[in-house]
């Protein structure tokens, strides 16, 4: 790991990593928000997933989450979006596919599963990487926005074991029936749909035997709400499978930084519920 930078926040710490990843095939920078008590022992960890043209830096500047990180004393790591550097053919033609658009599963297709292979990223390689090199622990909760809360939520339903708790804001709940997620999965998959099951939250929720309550925060003015994001979809399936689940419309808001913002503090403390760190909140 190289160290990138690091700045004073909160009486912790926002530092950016540079490493060789070789689940990615490339070089990967990701940011870490570590609290001021990792200065004297380890600290849990939420992961947080970006969305669609984001890197590992768009939350750390624009959510507002280290003052209440800080007084949790919760460790935050945003891994970037997707391989970088690969020049792959058409990597870069397109916002919503390529480059800045990994959406969190492992390609199968040529030439995409030499690079793409984010889940793995996610949730293997740059965790053992994070936890053997900074004070944090093996504790860990999961969150993102739009494709990086669909990616939160493959995380929680496919290993649910490895996290204490999930949430998201406006997440992508079920690609394989939106044109976001079939323009990519078929790219990175294959035209076979039933590939697709396994990477689409909405189809995995009737599957999962720990089920992890999920809190999801939608904007009721989001431009992308019925074609894309598809929340009423993951409402449905929750309902046929008994799995606990809320769904907060807020009335409003849009799919911005500006919504994320507004309520990510609220998931802070839902996570630190979960991560037994809520007495240490006002």
């Amino acid at each position: 790991m190289e160290k990138l930078s690091s700045t004073g926040s909160f009486g912790g710490r926002v530092e950016r990593y540079k490493h060789a990843s070789a689940t990615l095939n490339c070089d990967m920078e990701f940011g870490v928000y570590l609290p001021p008590q990792a200065d004297t022992g380890p600290v849990p960890v939420l992961w947080w997933l970006s969305g669609l043209t984001c890197t590992d830096e768009n939350f750390m500047q624009k959510a507002g989450a280290q003052r209440l990180a800080a007084q949790l004393g919760l460790a935050i790591v945003c891994p970037d979006t997707s391989p970088r550097g690969t020049d792959l053919p058409g990597e870069h033609d397109d916002w919503d596919f390529g480059s800045g658009a990994g959406f969190y599963v492992n390609a199968t297709q040529a030439p995409w599963d030499r690079h793409y292979r984010m889940y793995d990223y996610v949730t293997k390689e740059l965790p053992a990487l994070v936890e053997a090199n900074l004070p944090v622990t093996g504790q860990r909760a999961v969150s993102g926005h739009s494709m990086g809360g669909h990616g939160a939520l493959l995380c929680a339903l496919r290993e649910p074991e490895r996290y204490a708790s999930v949430s998201a804001f406006a997440p992508i709940c079920h690609p394989s029936d939106c044109p976001w997620g079939v323009k990519a999965f078929s790219h990175y998959l294959g035209d076979d749909r039933n590939d697709w099951r396994a990477w689409d939250a909405t189809q995995l929720l009737t599957d999962v035997d720990i089920q992890l309550p999920i809190l999801i925060d939608q904007g009721a003015d989001d431009p992308f709400l019925g074609e894309q994001l598809k929340p009423g979809a993951l409402e449905q399936a929750a309902i046929c499978a008994h799995h606990p689940l809320e769904i907060r419309l807020r009335e409003g808001y849009d799919h911005s930084y500006f919504f994320v913002a507004s309520f990510i503090d609220d998931h802070l403390r839902h996570h630190a519920k979960a991560l037994g760190l809520i007495a240490s909140a006002d």
